[in-house]
């Protein structure tokens, strides 16, 4: 799902009209990813490997008939030793398949638990945050709308002064509004509404002064 030009100049006049009746600075930014989920794949291999030797320990007859494979079962019955090699190279292919599998995104994104993803994209939103809008504001007003679209998630990120004064289920129609538009393909629309709602509540409690100045550029940023 790309973001197209028409996206981009739509986002980017939703934040300058929001931001023309408040002192609040509003940065948005989209991200394909808040994470490879790399070590969820991992841990999907490790958890084959293991059921692997599950079933061998289950169904044992299995080291039997794959050890006929390589030896004559009549001439070398299998020892300990042929078992317990038997065991450890099926545990490793099985490992290498779980691996090479989850290297497809699409199944490794549908495996990864939904709290992780919570986690990450989350955790992702409050590092671009401190290093785009945190104290970065006379008057500690920056707000951060994040927007992850591999997960389907959003974070909206206040500063200081925001953060006191607007409890953060405020902020749930803006959110409900882009998630909705988002899963219908409509990411600009979505991104932009949602700026136009937070807006709204930015002008309520932080109206614009006389000598506001825009400290934050307006323009979306796509990762």
């Amino acid at each position: 799902m790309r973001l197209t030009e028409a996206d981009h100049s739509r986002v980017t006049a939703a934040v300058s009209a929001a931001e023309a009746g408040t002192d609040g600075e509003i940065v948005t930014v989209v991200a394909r990813e808040s994470d490879a989920y790399h070590d969820v794949a991992l841990h999907w291999a490790v958890l084959g490997m293991l059921l692997a030797l599950a079933v061998l320990a289950t169904w044992p007859g299995l080291v039997d008939t794959l050890h006929s494979l390589v030896a004559d079962p009549w001439e070398h019955a299998p020892t300990i030793r042929a078992a317990l090699t038997t065991a450890l190279i099926v545990a490793a292919i099985a490992f290498l398949v779980f691996r090479v599998l989850f290297e497809w995104r699409p199944l490794r994104m549908a495996v990864t638990p939904r709290a992780t993803k919570a986690r990450r994209v989350r955790r992702r939103a409050m590092a671009l945050f401190r290093s785009s809008a945190e104290h970065r504001t006379r008057a500690k007003t920056g707000v951060l709308l994040y927007l992850s679209l591999a997960e389907h998630r959003a974070e909206l990120i206040a500063d200081a002064a925001i953060h006191s004064k607007v409890a953060p289920e405020v902020w749930g129609d803006a959110m409900a509004a882009l998630i909705v538009a988002v899963r219908d393909g409509r990411v600009g629309d979505g991104m932009a509404d949602a700026v136009s709602r937070v807006g709204v509540v930015l002008a309520e409690h932080f109206p614009r002064s006389h000598d506001d100045t825009n400290e934050l550029p307006d323009r979306l940023i796509e990762l």
